[in-house]
């Protein structure tokens, strides 16, 4: 077969599939092959089980010759960010703290609805220590490093299923966002990520950093993330924040355009310091929706910097977290988490209820904001990936890993659906993501949005820009 199969998307899967052209367990073996081959140089895999995943493959295979899948990602391999809940494989987060020798009975609701739809999940993703900052690495599983330059972070924290996704390893991950981590590795890695209207997927447990916590799709094509939410934002009783369930399939419309949406643009929202070729590339993105037919304003910020509106939620829910591990345990946690979690301990109530307050706020203005305009531009990121197993670029301009990420977080906060998508490279050859933020519960406009941009600004895969890298 050929290896280019690695590549297809989970649509093009299904349709050779269906005919009868490829079979799961042939398309299952060949990503493992690449899995075994390439994660030596970016450790995006914590956890492979090759045996589960061609045992699962030859059940679909066996489904298909019958003319009967049991679902509509029947076949297709996924893979799982190391933060979330799988039957029978260990669940560390990360953490040196997690034993792997327990039993791990449950499925998370992402989990349980792909399995009922058929994929074949392959294994689980690399993520720092729960996940706490937007980096990839940790003491647990060493340092997750990026497809295009191996030398750079893929970002974080949903790093390792950003790199599987961009070199073949899979066509469908799930990722975990609380203040960017979908969105962060997708703009760095050059693939699409996209976070979803809080409570459209269903997630249990809640995160530690709680309400701003989203879950969602990490795909090569729009559609294939369009396809993947379909499945996705099934119900489950476990969630007490999950949405109505609405059945709705958000491939639905997917190919409708723009033309006619009133768009705002941020290039930097008033408050942030964008790298001039990360500008330039987000420029041209932007002047492409123009091209199809929407009215693009460049805009006034709607809100200043949420940054310590954020920070107190984060910080408060690394304090709750560590809390559960005694101080000789504390000792063996990911010292920046460490200091994370003493910020938060001297947070007070009235500090907490201020943040909610201020968050409320935000979250109108955005209401206001749509009022007027359809969706936001922004760039996802405000500089190109750096180098790998640092929080920080500039020890003298930054602290935390925030610091760099200030278009990501605000839609948390808000909890709004947004999406990275590639929009273009730097002059050392790396990814640029453009952000689009939509109305609260309408992620088909903003799928249908990235859908419109792709369609005629396809994304480029390490595949063919860096045909050296190594193990190729």
């Amino acid at each position: 077969m050929n290896q280019d199969i690695i590549y297809l998307s989970a649509i093009e899967l299904l349709d050779l599939y269906r005919s009868g052209q490829a079979s799961p367990v042939e398309v299952t073996q060949a990503v493992i092959d690449r899995v075994e081959r390439l994660n030596p140089a970016v450790n995006a895999f914590c956890w492979l089980d090759a045996d589960a995943a061609l045992k699962a493959a030859r059940a679909s295979e066996t489904r298909w010759q019958g003319g009967a899948p049991i679902g509509i990602l029947d076949g297709v391999p996924a893979t799982i960010k190391d933060l979330i809940l799988t039957k029978g494989w260990p669940t560390r987060r990360g953490s040196l703290l997690i034993d792997p020798d327990q039993e791990w009975p449950d499925d998370a609701p992402a989990v349980a609805r792909l399995r009922e739809q058929g994929a074949v999940i392959i294994g689980k993703t690399t993520t720092p220590e729960f996940g706490w900052k937007g980096v990839t690495d940790s003491a647990l599983t060493g340092v997750t490093r990026n497809p295009w330059n191996t030398a750079l972070t893929p970002g974080g924290s949903s790093g390792g299923a950003a790199a599987a996704c961009a070199l073949g390893m899979g066509a469908l991950h799930i990722g975990t966002d609380g203040g960017g981590s979908v969105r962060i590795p997708a703009g760095f890695t050059g693939i699409f990520g996209h976070k979803p209207s809080f409570g459209r997927v269903p997630a249990w447990p809640l995160s530690p950093f709680g309400t701003v916590a989203h879950l969602g799709p990490m795909t090569r094509t729009v559609a294939d993330a369009a396809l993947m939410l379909t499945v996705l934002s099934a119900p489950d009783a476990r969630d007490w924040h999950a949405l109505p369930a609405t059945g709705y399939d958000y491939r639905n419309g997917l190919d409708a355009g723009v033309r006619g949406l009133r768009i705002g643009f941020s290039p930097n929202l008033g408050y942030v310091t964008v790298d001039d070729e990360v500008a330039a590339a987000v420029s041209d993105a932007v002047a492409v929706f123009t091209d199809l037919g929407a009215h693009v304003e460049e805009i006034a910020p709607p809100f200043e910097n949420p940054l310590s509106i954020f920070q107190t939620y984060w910080y408060s829910g690394a304090a709750n977290l560590l809390r559960q591990f005694s101080a000789e345990q504390r000792q063996r946690i990911d010292p920046g988490l460490q200091e994370v979690a003493a910020a938060g301990n001297s947070f007070t109530l009235p500090d907490f209820q201020d943040a909610e307050r201020m968050r409320a706020e935000l979250g109108v203005r955005m209401n206001q904001f749509h009022g007027d305009y359809d969706l936001l531009l922004t760039p996802a990121l405000p500089i190109p990936a750096f180098t790998a197993g640092h929080e920080i670029v500039s020890p003298s301009a930054q602290t935390r890993w925030s610091d760099w990420t200030p278009f990501t977080y605000p839609f948390n906060l808000t909890q709004q659906p947004a999406c990275s998508i590639p929009c273009g490279f730097t002059g050392s050859g790396l990814p640029v993501g453009l952000q689009i933020v939509g109305p609260m519960f309408e992620d088909g406009l903003v799928l249908t949005a990235a859908r419109a941009f792709e369609s005629v600004h396809p994304v480029v895969l390490p595949q063919t820009a860096m045909p050296e890298l190594p193990g190729d």
